[in-house]
């Protein structure tokens, strides 16, 4: 069974920093890209960032381009991401995802339907 914890939301104000992580138990995670997504009340979720399996190779969100960055350590079965100059709009719920397929290095799917696996979420908010 394959389970997603995220950690590190909270409540900062503009300009700060977070990192969120996500742990992975049940398969082998370095088989595997990773993602993270997020969604704000009564919007739909969305895309924000994901990294393939050796991690070499992102993907993010146009809006969250040169402000974040996502990253993983295979060796503890966790992907991270790190999120700097916060802004109010950056204030969501946020998710970790795991496809279903295992594929290239180069894999890095960013479309919702890609994701078989989800977390919890863990709560961002940022205040002005």
């Amino acid at each position: 069974q394959v389970q997603l914890v995220e950690s590190g939301g909270g409540l900062v104000q503009t300009g700060d920093s977070l990192r969120l992580s996500c742990a992975v138990s049940g398969r082998t995670f370095s088989s595997y890209a990773m993602g993270w997504f997020r969604q704000a009340p009564g919007k739909e979720r969305e895309f924000v960032a994901a990294i393939g399996r050796s991690g070499v190779h992102t993907a993010y969100a146009d809006s969250v381009k040169d402000r974040f960055a996502i990253s993983r350590d295979n060796a503890k079965n966790t992907v991270y991401l790190q999120m700097n100059n916060l802004k109010p709009e950056d204030t969501a719920l946020y998710y970790c995802a795991a496809p279903l397929v295992s594929a290239s290095f180069a894999y890095t799917p960013a479309r919702l339907s890609e994701y078989r696996y989800w977390g919890q979420g863990t709560q961002v908010t940022v205040s002005s």
